[in-house]
């Protein structure tokens, strides 16, 4: 199963893309697309929503997971990050592919073994559990392959098995 986690932002969006098999992650590709600050919102959501195109036709995904928009302080950050979560799930969308989301504290409980852990402490999680030299960088690379990991934990855990989209879609729970 080919999982896909994104890190979405305006500026720099993050993937992380994982071989699963069984217990076995393998991490296929790592790395940002970046967009030109000084750019309309609207080429630089075409630029993000082009490169999410590129990725998916490259590696055929399974699934895609993104982190879920926590409320922000700063309105206009949430926003903008809410857009290009936007686009990527347009892309998703027009190709039939499951997508999910997951909190910050519930990446960091797959990956780190508890929603308290820092950045730093998921990162070198996501570098071992991976066997990975060394961590990916920028931090969004590394943020994107965190989401993938909790994904593929969380697909695995539910029992959710991959022979029709149908059953690849992820079970989403409200809690209240």
């Amino acid at each position: 199963m080919i999982v896909v986690g994104i890190d979405p932002g305006t500026q720099t969006t993050g993937f992380g893309v994982l071989q699963v098999d069984g217990s076995r992650l393998r991490p296929l590709d790592v790395g940002v697309f970046l967009t030109q600050s000084a750019d309309p919102m609207p080429k630089r959501l075409l630029s993000i929503y082009t490169d999410i195109n590129t990725l998916l036709d490259k590696y055929k995904p399974d699934t895609v997971a993104t982190e879920r928009l926590f409320f922000e302080r700063n309105v206009t950050n949430a926003l903008t990050v809410g857009r290009a979560i936007g686009v990527v799930m347009l892309a998703l969308a027009q190709r039939d592919i499951p997508w999910a989301e997951y909190t910050p504290m519930q990446v960091k409980l797959a990956v780190a073994g508890t929603g308290a852990a820092d950045k730093q402490g998921v990162q070198y999680m996501v570098t071992r559990l991976l066997g990975l030299k060394e961590t990916p960088r920028p931090d969004d690379a590394a943020d994107a392959l965190a989401v993938a990991i909790c994904h593929a934990h969380s697909y695995k855990l539910s029992g959710i098995g991959v022979s029709t989209p149908e059953a690849r879609a992820p079970r989403n729970r409200v809690r209240r």
